[in-house]
């Protein structure tokens, strides 16, 4: 059978069979052949040796919570998985692609046209800076020099997240409000837009999107709304409020490609996005998807409005429920499940919530996520692999979801739960007097990855404890810790306007003048320290 006959063919099939029909052997390995293969039977004999990425010494995870980019975001649909491997097949020219899956996005969202985009952040990069160029080259060229160009962006406080640095990146300057007042009077003739994330509190309260935009509408100013982990109800909710623009993560509730997104709304904005994005030459270059993320995400969204969503829900709780009842019967140990409410747009899928009795079971969350993290297979639940919670949760308890779990994935996680809250190891903590007082100012030297940097520590102890500051390059921020024996635990946290930056030291003293060790960068990495007494 020709390929093109082929592909037709698979066209006629019910996509939720995709995995188990015929397609090109080329589309997997560019064996060259029009040999037909079984994709199943592929990924049968894939299993019975090492994955792909065990080949490269790195472990694969069992994902035990949900659509997180760390860990690989979402499990793509299968409908998805062949329109990506049919995009593969045919050269396209890209504006007219762009155009026709635009106008297709908007027949289906009800917005007035789409693009896609490199995820949620990446819309939100060319979206500000569509709306701050215009779609004039020559402002598209200007960048990241905003002379002559609207460069301020209004943001309510409840909207800061560490996402708003894609904003940023254009060069805008972000200008905060906590109420209405504050609104109006920040707004003026450098006003590019106004930028809201997506939650309770852009639904309704003081600043609301139709609060925002009774007072944006009149002056012409745009508003953009960043919904990375929602679904697509129609009509849009934030459009429907007032939003001129929506950015979407397709890695996430939409099962769409992990490095796809979408923005929608206005026509003539969309398309000045599109002019700052590639295959346009300029500042958004590198914002670049291919044929294969953009028919696969259109096929995400397609896909959104065909799924039964009421039946995935009651799946996942399925799956939830088999573990709640093995894990019920540890003694010590509860379990409960948490249905998200009818509200809830982002992420909507329900979590087992497991907590126990530490007299009973002596394991923090933090100890439980690192044993499932570190045995074999590796479990990911709560914050594990992750730069998330910090510090990290010493509670006894952690929380499982299970939306994208392969089937019989649940049992592994139940049993690897079981056998570590049935027979918790022991885990040896240094409990020591503190040796040293470290009360005073340091000068501590920071080795990241091919630079250095000079900071300081004030520290006042009490006991065991240490409390004060980090100065550090960007910011200061309060530290704290303990000192046990010689040995020095000290985090520090700096999340102001949704920065992240999150440090955790870890090292020996030697005679109360010198410490160090390693220092671990939260999601930046690791790396060494050593600090010298000043005082």
């Amino acid at each position: 059978m020709k390929r093109r006959a082929l592909i037709r063919k698979l066209g006629l099939v019910p996509l939720t069979g995709v995995f188990a029909q015929l397609i090109p052997s080329s589309v997997y390995a560019g064996w060259g052949t029009e040999k037909a293969v079984d994709k199943a039977d592929v990924l049968k004999k894939a299993a019975k040796g090492k994955s792909i990425y065990e080949k490269l010494g790195v472990r694969p995870v069992i994902n035990g919570r949900g659509t997180i980019t760390v860990i690989g975001g979402c499990r793509v649909l299968p409908e998805v998985e062949q329109a990506m491997q049919e995009a593969t097949l045919d050269y396209v020219e890209f504006d007219e692609l762009m155009d026709g899956v635009g106008q297709r996005l908007g027949e289906l969202t009800g917005a007035e046209f789409g693009l896609v985009s490199t995820g949620a952040t990446g819309a939100m990069m060319i979206g500000t800076t569509g709306i701050v160029t215009g779609g004039d080259p020559d402002k598209l060229w200007q960048l990241p020099n905003l002379d002559g160009m609207k460069d301020e962006v209004i943001i309510p406080r409840y909207s800061w997240t560490a996402y708003e640095s894609a904003v940023r990146g254009v060069g805008v300057r972000m200008i905060t409000v906590d109420n209405k007042e504050e609104l109006k009077a920040a707004l003026g003739p450098r006003t590019a837009m106004v930028l809201v994330l997506a939650g309770s509190k852009s639904m309704n309260g003081p600043l609301s999107i139709k609060e925002i935009a009774s007072v944006t509408k009149p002056l012409g100013v745009p508003i953009m709304v960043d919904a990375a982990a929602e679904g697509l109800p129609v009509p849009n909710p934030h459009i429907s409020q007032g939003a001129d623009l929506v950015a979407y993560s397709g890695g996430k509730y939409l099962g769409g490609p992990q490095c796809a997104g979408l923005l929608i709304g206005r026509k003539d904005l969309i398309k000045a996005a599109w002019v700052t994005s590639a295959p346009h030459h300029g500042f958004a270059r590198g914002y670049k998807v291919g044929r294969e993320e953009i028919m696969g995400m259109l096929t995400a969204v397609e896909m959104w409005m065909k799924r039964d969503h009421a039946k995935e829900r009651e799946t996942w709780t399925g799956t939830l429920e088999y573990i709640a009842d093995k894990l019920n019967k540890i003694p010590g140990l509860e379990t409960s499940i948490r249905q998200p409410p009818p509200e809830q747009l982002s992420n909507p899928s329900p979590s087992l919530n497991v907590k126990w009795d530490m007299e009973k079971i002596p394991l923090t969350g933090y100890d439980v996520e690192q044993i499932l993290w570190d045995g074999t297979p590796r479990v990911a639940v709560s914050g594990a692999g992750s730069f998330l919670p910090f510090p990290p949760n010493m509670e006894p308890n952690i929380r499982i979801n299970t939306s994208q779990l392969r089937e019989g994935e649940e049992k592994i996680i139940a049993d690897r739960v079981f056998e570590v809250l049935s027979n918790p190891p022991k885990i040896e903590r240094n409990l020591d007097a503190a040796s040293f007082d470290l009360s005073g100012e340091w000068d501590v030297a920071i080795e990241f990855a091919a630079t250095a940097s000079e900071q300081t520590f004030v520290i006042a102890q009490n006991g065991e404890d240490v409390k004060g500051t980090h100065y550090g390059s960007y910011a200061s921020r309060a530290l704290q810790g303990s000192v046990h024996g010689d040995e020095v635990l000290i985090r520090s946290s700096h999340t102001l306007d949704g920065v992240r930056l999150n440090f955790t030291f870890k090292g020996k003293i030697q005679n109360g003048e010198l410490m160090g060790g390693d220092v671990s960068f939260s999601e930046y990495g690791n790396g060494k320290w050593q600090a010298k007494r000043r005082y």
